[in-house]
């Protein structure tokens, strides 16, 4: 059994072998079969699906991309099982299919920690689950999810540093920063030391070298300067503003979220999870669930998938 999650910019699956991860923007090229299709084992070989990517803009609108996305699975694994918001396997493209990844997690994880809020921080987004409330997510829409607090677009690679700053304090001088995409979360992170240059897996904005020389060039682009104009400090002080106002944003977020939901601890996976996990003292599941927790999504289908032995309904098959 594979566990597969199909997002707008990973694919990652889970199998008996652990987790993998692959940089696959659906808005550019999209070769999810081929991607899939080293881990095929046997014509028949079973896997649990679940989806964001039938967001991405390549598409008109999520039924089309969620076709697109269950076309491209089936070829590769035709008993492919697909996770909906409705808390059910699907075998063919439903418009609850769409945007369940993080309801697998939720469901996946509930029993185990019922008191808990779960905070998925990945590349792109930010989740905020509260698992005691398991019965009043099915169903829950991203729209919907952005009204309640429970989605932030905001993660650790591929945010633009522009969209959570509007001016910077530089050495002194309150400075507007240009909306143009000149410097991605992930030029924050790695020269906060909050991420290593392996992990720097999307794409950079200027799709350049991915090291802290070029992140810092990349950030004084954003108050349209060279790095030689106000040196690494000012660069610096570009991160560490960014950084300030994307942890608090999620941790107050996280924390309000606990409290409505009377949460009495709080978890953390994705790959910001060992930062997030010290900033609000709650549990690194990669400590308890290894390099899985940070393919959380896929991790998760596959275990509800190998636990109930999901069939889809004969109707579905017709």
């Amino acid at each position: 059994m594979i566990g597969i999650d199909v997002g707008g910019a990973n694919l990652k699956l889970v199998n008996e072998k652990g987790a993998h991860i692959h940089y696959c923007p659906l808005w550019e090229h999209a070769p999810i079969t081929s991607l899939l299709e080293q881990y095929v084992t046997a014509p028949d070989d079973p896997a649990a699906v679940v989806m964001s990517g039938e967001l991405a803009d390549s598409f008109s609108s999520k039924m089309q991309g969620i076709s697109f996305i269950v076309d491209a699975v089936k070829a590769a694994f035709p008993r492919a099982a697909f996770y909906g918001m409705d808390g059910r396997f699907h075998s063919r493209a439903v418009p609850g299919l769409a945007a369940a990844n993080w309801l697998a997690s939720a469901d996946y994880l509930r029993n185990e920690y019922p008191d808990a809020v779960l905070l998925d921080i990945g590349s792109t987004t930010a989740d905020i689950i509260p698992l005691a409330c398991f019965e009043t997510l099915t169903g829950l829409t991203d729209l919907l999810r952005l009204q309640r607090g429970y989605l932030l677009y905001t993660g650790m690679l591929r945010g633009n540093v522009a969209t959570l700053l509007q001016s910077v304090n530089l050495n002194g001088v309150k400075t507007p920063v240009s909306s143009e995409f000149f410097a991605a979360s992930a030029d924050v992170h790695l020269v906060l030391d909050h991420i290593g240059a392996d992990q720097y897996s999307c794409d950079s904005p200027d799709k350049k070298e991915k090291t802290k020389t070029a992140s810092l060039r990349r950030l004084a682009r954003v108050v349209c300067a060279d790095l030689e104009e106000i040196g690494e400090e000012g660069a610096m002080q570009i991160a560490e503003q960014f950084w300030v106002v994307q942890r608090n944003l999620i941790c107050d977020q996280v924390r309000l979220t606990a409290a409505d939901s009377g949460a009495r601890r709080i978890i953390v996976a994705g790959i910001g999870a060992p930062l997030f996990a010290r900033e609000l003292g709650g549990t690194d599941l990669n400590k308890t669930l290894g390099p899985v927790a940070d393919a959380l999504p896929a991790y998760s289908v596959r275990e509800l998938a190998l636990s109930s032995q999901p069939l889809p309904s004969r109707k579905e098959k017709q």
